[in-house]
């Protein structure tokens, strides 16, 4: 039924698809008892799901990434797709509307995605409001990054200042320095600017009563040696965990025809195109660091299969996001009765 729906969905433009699908979604939401049946449908309701990372209790495994809910005006409604958690944003400290449309892709004949959007978003204080409607039990992740007209040498105030507006709404926060969308933003995963933000961070959360578990995103193109400097500064400055990984710069062995990416142009590359170099920074990860440190895997994922390779190299959690919009909901639910028969 999924593969029919996105057939169409498939044939207008991938941005105001992506709205008009969240509008039916809650419109379908507020029939009586479509809720029940949305749980029903892909919602796998079992104990031996649940875990626990970085204090906080899981339901089960598998995460929304950030990017889907930009303004945290969807997750009551994604709830029902079967998630353990949601991860809001990126969210900056001012609104902003993005780079110049169009600025989101369908790259059909490689399961992927080319956005370059910018970190579009209404600002922390709309996020907020969203979040104060809050009437679901899910884990909510805060996903922070800088605002574009905001010079990196200043980047600090903006994470901090999100990360202070957002404290009592979300469970964690995830720091995105590592979208190729903002310019010169991936300046901030260098080992010592990288520090000082996080170390920075790390200060206002210690100075809270309850604090909350804090994680980095990074790039799926950073070299072996960066991501040493990545575990050095996650061990030394005890960060609660790694998610890994965002999108790639990368354009290599595309189906699609060279002619169609020149004419994209930039933008991070998403979905299957990025799976194996997630799973094997996952695995450079876990193994270096003797799995001192959680990890969320996310990139590439589209079938059980993907998930449960990720789980096997190192990855605590999940995430969708490409395969998800690829897949349909039902994905969830795949995946987690996957894990549940490799529990056995």
């Amino acid at each position: 039924m999924y593969k029919i729906i996105r057939s169409i969905l498939f044939l207008f433009n991938p941005e105001k698809v992506h709205y008009f699908s969240a509008s039916v979604i809650h419109q379908l939401l507020k029939i009586p008892g479509m809720k029940f049946i949305w749980n029903k449908l892909f919602l796998v309701d079992n104990p031996k799901l649940s875990k626990k990372v970085f204090g906080l209790t899981f339901k089960n495994p598998v995460g929304l990434a950030a990017g889907f809910d930009k303004n945290a005006s969807m997750y009551n409604d994604l709830a029902y797709c079967g998630f353990g958690f949601i991860e809001i944003g990126t969210v900056t400290p001012k609104g902003q509307s993005g780079n110049e449309k169009p600025r989101l892709f369908r790259l059909k004949e490689d399961g992927g995605i080319i956005n370059r959007m910018g970190f579009n978003n209404d600002g922390v204080d709309i996020a907020i409001e969203n979040l104060k409607k809050n009437n679901t039990s899910i884990i909510i992740g805060g996903n922070i990054g800088k605002n574009k007209i905001t010079p990196n040498e200043n980047a600090t105030d903006d994470y901090i200042y999100s990360f202070n507006k957002l404290f009592e709404y979300v469970d964690y926060f995830a720091v995105n320095v590592s979208s190729p969308n903002t310019p010169n933003l991936r300046e901030l995963q260098e080992k010592e600017p990288l520090k000082k933000l996080l170390i920075s961070i790390q200060n206002q959360n210690s100075l809270k009563s309850n604090p909350k578990p804090i994680l980095l995103k990074i790039a799926p193109d950073l070299t072996n040696e960066q991501l040493d400097d990545i575990i050095e500064i996650v061990e030394e400055i005890k960060l609660d965990g790694v998610i890994a990984t965002n999108t790639t710069i990368s354009r290599e062995n595309l189906k699609t025809n060279k002619v169609t990416i020149d004419e994209i142009g930039a933008g991070g590359l998403s979905g299957k195109p990025v799976k194996n170099r997630s799973t094997e920074v996952i695995r450079y990860l876990s193994t270096k660091s003797n799995k001192s440190f959680p990890i969320i895997g996310v990139g590439g994922i589209h079938s059980a299969e993907d998930a449960l390779e990720k789980i096997e190299a190192g990855a605590d959690l999940i995430q969708l996001y490409t395969g998800f919009i690829y897949e349909g909901p039902s994905l969830v639910k795949k995946i987690n009765e996957a894990i549940l028969k490799n529990l056995q």
